[in-house]
């Protein structure tokens, strides 16, 4: 009995100690793994993006300013002093609106003194006309008496040469009446220029004079007012390099933006490419004019302005980030490049089933955000791999992109 008991003791013994063996068995095991797991490199991260249908274009870049399709300078032909000014800043002027006097009185002088010439120029042709009739009935008498052998041959001649005299000399009053008419008309152009009008309907944009000011038209016109036609139809006059020249032409879409608006784009037509060059320090560039509405009147003469011209534009196409063009992963090879001046061969990666699969595509406009994807297996919705996720978080993707990080 007793040695039944010491037995039954000993395999109890026996059994704990195995179970306190395979628990520390666990316990080293559990530790290793966790140690392992802990050791081992993470499982790479990829940013990705979607595939999407849109627009692709590529751009010239160019800096320009806004001024008005129309402006017309308003000077003086005459000097003197401004006696009146009816014309401000942003003044709406009509064609023929009185906007400044210049003092007509020096002017007026002028007139009078011509128009009192005028006057004793037909007075005097007046007084040689009658003396025209006297001399005609003396070289008429002188004729008769010679003929009647009561008078002499010189006489004759004496009065018929009198008489011409008088007919020549009305010929000369009448020119000196159109001489001094003539005179009396300019002098009436100079004071009627004394009244500075507007040429157009439009509005003041510039106002450079004063009343008091004396202005002195001598050598040249000077500018009093500058008035543009219609501001609500303005134009951007953009500087293009001529690298980029010959991807501009008229009637290209463009867009720009200016610093008073700086989330607002505005959007235009290419209305002129200009074949002037324009030479800056051996640096040419040339003038492509913007054609732009203006209904709001939101955009100001002289405003600085950031545009994109559109070089060559694809429509409602399917696009890949061209960020997923760049990104290769470690160890793989880049497909070769097709041939200059047609369609490139590149490849994406996308992960499908959780895997990263190579897609042989074949790219046309890029830029620099989208890709046009001309043939390929890519479907709108793919998500083509835009870089390796930065360690604690994807990288940020380009502007226009919608990321998402894919373990």
């Amino acid at each position: 009995m007793q040695a039944d008991t010491s037995h039954a003791m000993s395999k109890s013994s026996n059994r704990r100690l195995v179970y306190v063996a395979a628990a520390a068995t666990l316990v080293i095991v559990g530790g290793l793994a966790v140690g392992w797991l802990a050791l081992r490199p993470a499982p790479a991260g990829y940013v990705t993006s979607p595939v999407t249908r849109g627009d692709v274009a590529t751009t010239i870049t160019a800096s320009g300013v806004i001024n008005p399709v129309i402006t017309v300078q308003v000077g003086t032909y005459v000097s003197g002093t401004i006696v009146s000014l009816n014309c401000d800043f942003n003044t709406r002027v009509h064609k023929g609106q009185l906007c400044a006097k210049i003092d007509p009185a020096p002017y007026q002088v002028v007139v009078d003194e011509d128009a009192a010439d005028l006057a004793m120029a037909k007075a005097q042709i007046v007084k040689d006309q009658a003396n025209v009739v006297y001399t005609k009935l003396a070289s008429d008498r002188a004729a008769l008496l010679l003929s009647e052998n009561s008078g002499s041959r010189d006489a004759a001649d004496t009065a018929l040469d009198a008489y011409k005299q008088a007919v020549a000399l009305v010929g000369v009053d009448a020119a000196a009446i159109q001489q001094k008419a003539a005179a009396l008309k300019a002098a009436e152009i100079n004071l009627n220029y004394t009244n500075i009008v507007s040429p157009v309907d439009g509005t003041v944009v510039t106002r450079d004079i004063t009343a008091g000011q004396t202005v002195a038209a001598s050598l040249q016109t000077p500018t009093l007012f500058l008035i543009a036609t219609d501001l609500t139809k303005m134009q951007v006059d953009t500087s293009v390099s001529e690298s980029d020249i010959a991807g501009a032409r008229q009637g290209a879409p463009a867009s720009f933006t200016v610093d008073a608006f700086p989330n607002q784009t505005f959007r235009g037509t290419v209305a002129q490419v200009r074949q002037s060059p324009i030479s800056v320090q051996n640096v040419i560039t040339y003038d492509v004019v913007i054609a732009v509405a203006n209904p709001d009147m939101l955009l100001k003469p002289g405003m600085t302005a950031t545009a994109a011209i559109v070089k060559a534009q694809a429509r409602d196409v399917l696009r890949a980030p061209s960020q997923a063009l760049r990104f290769t992963p470690t160890g793989a090879a880049r497909p070769a490049a097709g041939r200059a001046g047609g369609p490139r061969q590149a490849a994406v990666w996308v992960l499908r089933d959780g895997k990263l699969v190579e897609v042989p595509v074949t790219v046309g406009l890029n830029d620099d955000t989208y890709a046009e994807i001309k043939s390929g297996d890519l479907r709108v919705g793919d998500a083509v791999v835009t870089a390796l996720a930065a360690p604690g978080g994807a990288d940020k993707p380009k502007a226009g992109t919608t990321p998402s990080l894919h373990v």
